[in-house]
C-alpha cells in the first residue's frame, strides 16, 4: 500500500519533466520548433507572435524594430515541421524611413480583425498602428502614464479584441507589491479599466485575446543560471473587470528558452492552441523557437 503514493509521485515527476508543467494543469505540450534564417542580420530577438486561424501563417516581431511573416507546414498531429520565413524587414516610422534606433524597441504585436497591425514599444513607450506592417506607421495618442514608465520595463504586452479594442500593460509596475496596470484604447482614448496583481516574481511579457474572448497573459521569471520559467494565465473579461483567472501553464526553469510572445488560436478541429515565441537576445547560446501547447477550452 505504501508504494502507491511513491508511484504517483514518480508519475507526477515524469509528467513534469516531459511537459515542463505541473500535473493537472489544462495544458499539453504539442511541440517546439527552432527557427533559423542563416545570413539574415536582422533575424533574432523575437518578442511578438501572431498566428493565423488554423496555424498556417505566422507573423513575428523582433525587439529591434523589424518583422517577418511565413508559412508553416504541420504534421498530422499539428506540430510544426517546416517554417518558411521571409527576410526580416525594418518597421517604418510615419514616413518611408525605418524607425530610429532609439525608438525601435518593439515588444508587443497584435493584428486586428480588419488586418491592421499594432506594435507596442519600450524605451519611448507608445503604440503604433500599421495598415500593413510593410507600410508607414500611424501614431496612436500617448497616455500620460506612458511617459512615466521605466525605459526597459514599459509596454511589453499588447492584445486586441474582436471589436478592435487594444489592451496593453508594462513589464514593470514600479513596485514589488504594486499591481500591473492594464490600459485600454477605444474610441480614440486610453483608460485603465483594471490591474493584474503581482504573483511571485513573474513579470508580464506577452498578451492576447483568444477566440474565446478571454484575456491570456504570458509571464516570465528569470532564475539566473537555471534559465527562464514561464507562466500563462487566463482571465474572463466583463466590462471593466477581470475574473480572478486560472493558471494554464507554469514551467520549471530551463524547460524552454526566453518565451516573450503569445498567440491563441483554434486548429482545424476547433482545439485551442497557445503559440509562444522565444527571444534569443541575439546570443549564440540561446535559441529562437516557437513552443506550442494545447489547452482545455
Amino acid at each position: 500500500m505504501r508504494r502507491r503514493p511513491e508511484r504517483a509521485l514518480i508519475a507526477g515527476l515524469g509528467l513534469l519533466l516531459a511537459t515542463g508543467c505541473l500535473a493537472g494543469e489544462p495544458a499539453q505540450l504539442l511541440g517546439s520548433h527552432v527557427l533559423t534564417r542563416p545570413g539574415d542580420p536582422l533575424f533574432g530577438g523575437l518578442s511578438g507572435i501572431e498566428m493565423s486561424e488554423e496555424g498556417g501563417t505566422v507573423t513575428l516581431l523582433s525587439d529591434r524594430g523589424s518583422w517577418t511573416r511565413g508559412r508553416l507546414q504541420r504534421d498530422a498531429e499539428g506540430r510544426i515541421v517546416v517554417a518558411d520565413l521571409a527576410p526580416m524587414q525594418p518597421l517604418k516610422g510615419r514616413g518611408e524611413a525605418p524607425l530610429e534606433r532609439s525608438r525601435s524597441d518593439s515588444e508587443g504585436l497584435a493584428i486586428a480583425a480588419d488586418g491592421a497591425a499594432y506594435v507596442s514599444f519600450e524605451g519611448a513607450a507608445r503604440v503604433l498602428r500599421y495598415r500593413d506592417l510593410g507600410g508607414s506607421a500611424e501614431n496612436l495618442p500617448v497616455a500620460p502614464e506612458f511617459r512615466r514608465m521605466q525605459g526597459n520595463g514599459a509596454l511589453e504586452a499588447l492584445a486586441v479584441d474582436a471589436e478592435g479594442t487594444l489592451y496593453t500593460l508594462p513589464e514593470r509596475s514600479g513596485g514589488t507589491t504594486r499591481p500591473f496596470p492594464v490600459y485600454r484604447f477605444r474610441e480614440g482614448e486610453w483608460d485603465q479599466p483594471f490591474a493584474l496583481p503581482r504573483e511571485d516574481s513573474f513579470l508580464p511579457v506577452g498578451a492576447d485575446i483568444g477566440p474565446d474572448g478571454r484575456f491570456y497573459l504570458l509571464e516570465r521569471q528569470f532564475r539566473g543560471l537555471l534559465g527562464f520559467a514561464s507562466r500563462v494565465r487566463r482571465f474572463a473579461m466583463d466590462g471593466d473587470s477581470l475574473s480572478p483567472g486560472e493558471t494554464l501553464l507554469q514551467t520549471s526553469a530551463g524547460t524552454h528558452d526566453n518565451l516573450e510572445g503569445i498567440s491563441v488560436w483554434r486548429d482545424a478541429a476547433g482545439r485551442l492552441t497557445l503559440s509562444l515565441v522565444a527571444d534569443d537576445n541575439f546570443a549564440f547560446f540561446q535559441s529562437t523557437q516557437i513552443v506550442e501547447y494545447r489547452i482545455a477550452d
